[in-house]
């Protein structure tokens, strides 16, 4: 079997993009695509192109955006930041106060949802307690879908995936578009299947379901949830489709265990509010694995190192003959961009700013209280992931952007070939 990382580009790097999960947090990597897209190749003297685009969550329907889009001129990008300026909570997750006042009687009429199950009639979305059909609309009306698959069968991009936690077992699917239709190298870990296909809007749904929040969706004959569950930034994936340089965009700050201890012992007194309690407790539901896996990465980035100094320069090559692996052993280079900024702290100091007129929504009026009662500067962080606003996103996809030109120096290293 051919070798993916150069099957194709000969001895050009392959380069990836992980995108993260998190629900409206997502109008940051709108702002970090911007930037990519439009004023790096100013920089560069040159578009900037990515073979392989990953995402879980928001971050799956916006590498399947840039997928379907990658025919298109660099404008795209302002196009995808548009969407989010554009969004107005009370239409894309439209709540009445009626719709909150049932919330319970909606947990209550789970059982009628189960009894369709158990009589063979599997309905395409199940369990969730806020009406997520406008949104899903925008996400269809947003992306080409159709255009993905021509730009993979043309070679605008070599492989797409999105990452989903199928709910039967636990493990989390891989949906992937590309050329590749064999992934015998992915069987060193049970936990994440890969799955070929012909990526479609239920895939990129479904991988964006959030638990309890959004309905589980069904892709053939079972469901599944939110991808961040078991893998919020699926850089494993773009390892294993072959990429030799990976660029992630974070939806945390740099994690800093002083400082999360020291919010800890503040926090307390905040934990007397739910909304405050449910944001922390979805954060510990997509909790991200990113840094232990790029950790491993670096420490398998020196070995290698250590073994060409020692060994000489044939020392790569003389390890992948003996190890017969399907897929070679390479060293990857990686840049991860993160805000500058905590994104819950962000959305709760937006929120004490809106304007009466832009608390239509029961859910931002929800959250207004939640945050009187916590005190001053709390954070949001529920608010964080279901703030689909622009008066949210608009600040949000800025950030990202600045956060990305900060970083100009070393994504011009990352382009260099």
């Amino acid at each position: 079997m051919a070798e993916p990382a150069r099957a194709i580009q000969g001895s050009r790097p392959r380069r990836a993009l992980v995108f993260s999960g998190g629900g409206a947090r997502g109008a940051y990597e709108a702002g970090v695509v911007r930037y990519l897209i439009e004023a790096l190749p100013q920089r560069l003297g040159r578009p900037v192109e990515f073979d392989i685009l990953c995402g879980t969550s928001v971050g799956a329907i916006h590498a399947c955006y840039l997928a379907g889009t990658a025919d298109q001129d660099p404008g795209r990008a302002t196009r995808l930041v548009d969407v989010w300026r554009g969004m107005r909570i009370d239409e894309v997750l439209p709540l009445s106060l009626r719709d909150l006042l049932a919330l319970p009687r909606r947990l209550l009429g789970l059982r009628r949802v189960a009894e369709r199950l158990a009589s063979g009639d599997a309905p395409e979305r199940i369990y969730g307690l806020l009406n997520t059909e406008p949104l899903e609309r925008m996400v269809l009306s947003a992306i080409p879908w159709l255009s993905i698959r021509r730009n993979v069968r043309e070679g605008r991009v070599q492989a797409v995936c999105v990452a989903a936690t199928q709910i039967a077992t636990g493990r989390v699917t891989i949906f992937i578009d590309s050329h590749q239709k064999r992934f015998d190298h992915w069987s060193i870990d049970r936990m994440i299947q890969p799955r070929p296909t012909h990526l479609k809007p239920t895939h990129a749904l479904a991988s964006a379901a959030i638990p309890l929040l959004f309905p589980a969706v069904r892709v053939g004959s079972t469901y599944y949830a939110d991808g961040g569950l078991r893998l919020n930034t699926p850089l494993a994936p773009a390892l294993r489709l072959g990429a030799d340089k990976v660029l992630v965009i974070a939806l945390r700050p740099n994690p800093d265990e002083h400082h999360d201890a020291l919010l800890a012992e503040q926090r307390v007194e905040h934990y007397a509010s739910p909304v405050f309690l449910f944001g922390k407790v979805l954060n510990a539901l997509l909790l991200d694995h990113l840094d232990t896996d790029l950790a491993r990465m670096r420490v398998m980035n020196q070995v290698l190192e250590a073994g060409e100094k020692a060994y000489g320069p044939d020392f790569l090559e003389t390890l992948n003959e003996a190890s017969h692996r399907v897929q070679r052993i390479r060293p990857i280079e990686d840049l991860v961009i993160r805000p500058s900024v905590d994104l819950g702290l962000m959305a709760g100091q937006i929120l004490e700013s809106l304007p009466e007129h832009s608390r239509r929504s029961p859910l931002v009026r929800l959250a207004s209280r939640s945050l009187s009662d916590t005190g001053p500067s709390a954070e949001s962080d529920l608010l964080s992931y279901l703030l689909f606003d622009g008066e949210f996103a608009t600040p949000l996809a800025e950030l990202g952007y600045a956060d990305a030109a900060a970083q100009e120096e070393a994504l011009c290293e990352f382009f260099r070939d």
